[in-house]
């Protein structure tokens, strides 16, 4: 007959009395409320500015470009002006943004060789069946397979500074975008002779929408093939159905001046990427980042909600507790 059978183990139950539960009320409602507020002020402070490029108003410039097909030659190109109220101190983060477009379905997700994208060649000339419909092509392997690959974002976006009816180019840094184990751990080209990618690559074929082969992303051989940025980057899927991956980075070269100073700047699009088939929509997303990343106000209004009911039930509760507690509650019982 073991204690825990006659369910006699020490236990310790916490009697909850108004000298327990107000003070933690209290104490909440004082923690949340500043953390909220300073979260909440860190977020108004980033710089954000977002177009939206789809071009499903008659007026807007893309607009020519809407029913773009995925091997339209030459690609539409469309540019679109805008003005920048407010500078931007700090190094800016440049976006795409895509609407309506569901990279967390289940068989969206899974279609993918995570051994061929490790560098495997054996999965390289043979993929996965989960590939599937896009495991080959014309008798011939696919690689990168899968719907992931397939459905990658391929616009082309410039930014122009205008100063005096003069264009100036913005420089647009293509590598840092990934994340360091994306890049050196989980994509990893095929063995061999890492300087000829067309040989590694030999005997596959590329995905059905891609207009060139995977070895002729980049002209640089430490962002080629497997290895690019911007297809690792599309390769971790969103989970919502509107996201934003980063697309490139603006660096601040002088302390003394802003990234993007306040003026008219220009955005050049090439402009590949057909999305108003499913109802989609395509933004470009300029911002800069703090301490806890991009600009996020939900975090802070939570913070700030959840300890201003804290503090709120803390005086309601004193309130009653000062008003009944000392009250005799035992019952007299006539003889």
């Amino acid at each position: 007959n073991p204690a825990f059978n006659l369910q006699r183990l020490p236990a310790w139950q916490p009697i909850l009395t108004a000298g327990t539960v107000l003070p933690a009320f209290f104490i909440i409602g004082l923690i949340f409320i500043p953390i909220g507020i300073g979260i909440f002020v860190t977020s108004n402070n980033i710089r954000e500015y977002e177009i939206d490029y789809t071009g499903t108003e008659p007026s807007s410039p893309c607009n020519k470009c809407l029913n773009v097909s995925w091997d339209s030659t030459p690609p539409c190109t469309c540019t679109i002006n805008f003005t920048l109220e407010h500078s931007f101190e700090s190094n800016v983060f440049m976006y795409y943004g895509l609407s309506n477009f569901y990279q967390n379905h289940r068989r969206y997700v899974k279609s993918r060789d995570d051994s061929q994208l490790n560098g495997d060649n054996s999965s390289l000339l043979n993929p996965s069946k989960e590939c599937e419909p896009y495991r080959t092509n014309e008798d011939k392997p696919i690689a990168p397979c899968g719907a992931i690959a397939n459905s990658m974002f391929n616009d082309t976006l410039e930014l122009y500074r205008i100063d005096n009816d003069t264009r100036t180019p913005i420089t647009l840094i293509k590598k840092g975008i990934a994340w360091w184990t994306d890049k050196n751990v989980k994509f990893r080209n095929p063995t061999g002779d890492g300087n000829n990618l067309t040989a590694l690559f030999q005997g596959t074929t590329k995905p059905v929408n891609w207009p060139k082969p995977v070895y002729m992303l980049d002209s640089e051989p430490d962002n080629n093939g497997f290895i690019n940025e911007d297809f690792i980057v599309w390769m971790r899927t969103a989970a919502l159905p509107t996201f934003r991956k980063l697309y490139r980075l603006i660096e601040r070269k002088n302390n003394l001046q802003p990234t993007l100073q306040a003026g008219n700047y220009s955005l050049d699009i090439a402009y590949n990427y057909p999305v108003h088939s499913f109802d989609g929509r395509k933004r470009m997303i300029l911002s800069t980042i703090s301490w806890m990343g991009g600009k996020n106000p939900f975090l802070g209004i939570a913070y700030i909600t959840v300890g201003s009911i804290c503090f709120f039930l803390g005086v309601v509760l004193l309130i009653i507790h000062h008003k009944y507690g000392n009250r005799n509650t035992s019952a007299d019982i006539p003889n």
